[in-house]
């Protein structure tokens, strides 16, 4: 018998053995059962390093997520000074002013936002008959003389932190889209066909916020 044929054969054996070996190895490590666990050949695979989802965090004091400090702003972020308080919603309203030009561009923009985060509740005329409407307690129109003589920086700060049963949709709308949106409500009330994209200097007085008379707010149920 030549030396090669005798070299096959021993190579085909160690690979028979290899092959049971590994079968044998294999079948042990899945034959957990009870408290007895596999073997673990990858245990990173197994064990994540990170912490797991709802998995209390030992880092932090009361074992949830860890949140940025209060005040926090993101580096694409802008500061906004004004509080979710009747106050600081008149204050933004006497102090912001839209930096946004009444372009068909940003009017188009604002209207697909509009579209996509107020319509299901105002409307596609703003006049507070989405079709969430039989669900929800109807909005306030938006085209009525009450919205119509809220300055541009208030309706930004009910878009940022929301009003009445309104809740806050900065998350929904980034910080310069709040801005187009306040463009296109101007133009469904009709006051960019004047130039007019500033409402009266004057503040309204302000609307009940209670339950039942939520609906008078320009939030309405947005």
């Amino acid at each position: 018998m030549s030396t090669s044929t005798l070299n096959n054969r021993n190579r085909a054996r160690s690979l028979a053995v290899i092959a049971m070996a590994s079968a044998l190895v294999f079948t042990t490590a899945c034959g957990a059962e009870g408290d007895r666990p596999g073997w673990k050949f990858l245990p990173g695979m197994m064990e994540s390093v990170p912490h797991d989802t709802f998995e209390a965090n030992p880092v932090s004091e009361n074992g949830g997520m860890l949140l940025p400090p209060e005040g926090t702003i993101p580096v694409s972020g802008v500061p906004f000074p004004y509080g979710n308080t009747e106050e600081d919603a008149i204050r933004a309203g006497l102090e912001l002013t839209n930096p946004m030009q009444p372009t068909p561009e940003n009017v188009a923009r604002g209207q697909h936002r509009y579209e996509a985060a107020c319509l299901v509740c105002h409307g596609v005329g703003g006049e507070g008959d989405g079709p969430i409407i039989g669900r929800f307690p109807n909005p306030a129109s938006l085209i009525a003389d009450h919205a119509k003589s809220y300055p541009d920086g208030r309706i930004y700060h009910v878009i940022t932190h929301g009003q009445g049963i309104m809740p806050a949709h900065a998350l929904q709308v980034l910080p310069e889209e709040r801005w187009a949106v306040v463009l296109y409500l101007r133009q469904l009330q009709g006051l960019l066909e004047s130039g007019a994209t500033e409402a009266a200097s004057g503040e309204p007085e302000p609307a009940p916020l209670a339950e039942d008379t939520a609906a008078d707010a320009i939030g309405g149920g947005q």
